[in-house]
C-alpha cells in the first residue's frame, strides 16, 4: 500500500508519495519519470502531472487545504461582474487567480503572506519567463482578490506591479499598409482590415460594430462600450463608406457588421487573426504585423499629417495624454528634417 499527496517542494509543487521502505520498492519507484527523494522532507515524490495525478488518484482541489477555494473564487467573480469588468478580464483575472492559489495548493488562503507573493513571482512568473505584462496581470488580479478576502496576512498596498518596459509602437508605412489592405479579393477580408486602419479600432471595436454604428450622413462610426467603458465618435471618410456599402450589399449582415459563418452570430477573433495573417503572406510582409500594428500606423500617419495630438487621443480613446504622446517617438515626420554630421564629412 501506499499515500499520495500534494507538497510544495523548493517552491514547485510535488506529489508526495509514501511506501514500506524496501529496496525492492524504492527500486520499481525510481524508474518513475522525475522521481526523487527529499532529504529535508525524508519522503519519495514526483513531478505534478496529470499523468501521476491519474495513477496515484490525486484530488487536486479536493485535496486542497484551501477548503474556502471555490466560494472565495465566485465571490471574487461576482465581485468583478457587479463592478461591470469586462467578461475578457473577468476571465484573465479568474484564470490568473487559479493558477495563485493552485501554487499554494497546501496553504491556507488566509496565511498567503506577501512573501508568498516574492516566491510566487520568483519561482513560477521569472522560472516560466512569462510577459512583464503577464506578471502585472496576475498582481492586478491579486490585489484586488485580497482586498475581498477579510482574513488575510497579505498587504496588499505592498504588492508592487514590475517595472514597465519602455517600449515603441510597431508602425507600418503607408506602402506596407496598402498592400495589406488590397492582399485579400474577398471584399469582407478587405472591409475588417480596412476599417481597422481607417479609424484606428482596437480589435475588439471592430467584431462590436453593427451596421448602426455607421452613420453616413454625418460621417461618423460610433463607437459603443469600448475599453474604459466608453462611447466615442471618430469620423469616417467617403470612400471607406463607400466601400462598406459594396460589402453590405452583398453580405446583408443581420446583427452584427461583420458576422461569421451563421447569420447573426459576431465574426470571431481567431478568423480575424487569420484574415491578417493571410494578407500578410500574400503581400510578402516577413514583420510579425499584429492587428494592434494597424491602430498604431492609423496614430503616427495621422500625426505625420499634421493632426493634433489632443485630437488623436480623442480618436483613439485614451485616457492620458501620455499614452498617445508616445507616437511622437515613431513619426519619421521631424526625424527627416536632422541632418547627420556623417552628410558633412
Amino acid at each position: 500500500m501506499y499515500s499520495a499527496k500534494i507538497i510544495e517542494h523548493k517552491g514547485e509543487k510535488r506529489i508526495a508519495i509514501g511506501f514500506d521502505n524496501k529496496q525492492e520498492l524504492i527500486k520499481r519507484f525510481k524508474k518513475l519519470e522525475g522521481a526523487r527523494w527529499s532529504s529535508s522532507k525524508k519522503i519519495w515524490h514526483l513531478p505534478y502531472t496529470e499523468k501521476y495525478c491519474e495513477q496515484f488518484k490525486i484530488k487536486e482541489v479536493e485535496e486542497n487545504a484551501n477548503t474556502d477555494f471555490y466560494k472565495l473564487l465566485d465571490k471574487f467573480i461576482a465581485w468583478l461582474k457587479s463592478k461591470r469588468y469586462s467578461a475578457n478580464t473577468i476571465k484573465s483575472y479568474s484564470e490568473a487567480i487559479i493558477i495563485f492559489l493552485k501554487f499554494f495548493l497546501n496553504k491556507e488562503i488566509k496565511d498567503i503572506d506577501n512573501e508568498d507573493i516574492i516566491r510566487f513571482n520568483n519561482d513560477y512568473i521569472l522560472k516560466k519567463q512569462l510577459s512583464a505584462s503577464y506578471q502585472n496581470t496576475f498582481v492586478n488580479s491579486i490585489k484586488l482578490f485580497f482586498r475581498i478576502v477579510d482574513d488575510r496576512k497579505i498587504d496588499v498596498e505592498l504588492i508592487h506591479r514590475p517595472k514597465r518596459a519602455k517600449t515603441l509602437p510597431n508602425v507600418l508605412s503607408k506602402e506596407e499598409v496598402k498592400s495589406i489592405l488590397e492582399a485579400h479579393s474577398n471584399i469582407k477580408h478587405r472591409a475588417m482590415l480596412s476599417l481597422i486602419y481607417a479609424c484606428g479600432l482596437r480589435r475588439g471595436e471592430l467584431l462590436n460594430l453593427q451596421p448602426k454604428s455607421i452613420d453616413s450622413k454625418r460621417g461618423v462610426l460610433i463607437i459603443k462600450q469600448a475599453k474604459g467603458r466608453k462611447d466615442r465618435i471618430i469620423p469616417i471618410s467617403n470612400k471607406i463608406i463607400e466601400f462598406l456599402r459594396e460589402y453590405y450589399k452583398l453580405y446583408k449582415p443581420k446583427y452584427w457588421l461583420f458576422e461569421g459563418q451563421k447569420p447573426g452570430e459576431k465574426y470571431s477573433e481567431k478568423s480575424l487573426e487569420n484574415v491578417l495573417k493571410q494578407a500578410l503572406k500574400k503581400a510578402n510582409i516577413q514583420k510579425p504585423v499584429s492587428l494592434h500594428w494597424l491602430r498604431h500606423s492609423y496614430a503616427t500617419h495621422l500625426l505625420e499629417n499634421g493632426t493634433d495630438l489632443r485630437f488623436i487621443q480623442e480618436l483613439l480613446g485614451h485616457n492620458s495624454s501620455r499614452t498617445t504622446e508616445i507616437y511622437t517617438h515613431v513619426s519619421t515626420k521631424s526625424l527627416k528634417n536632422i541632418k547627420s554630421p556623417f552628410d558633412d564629412l
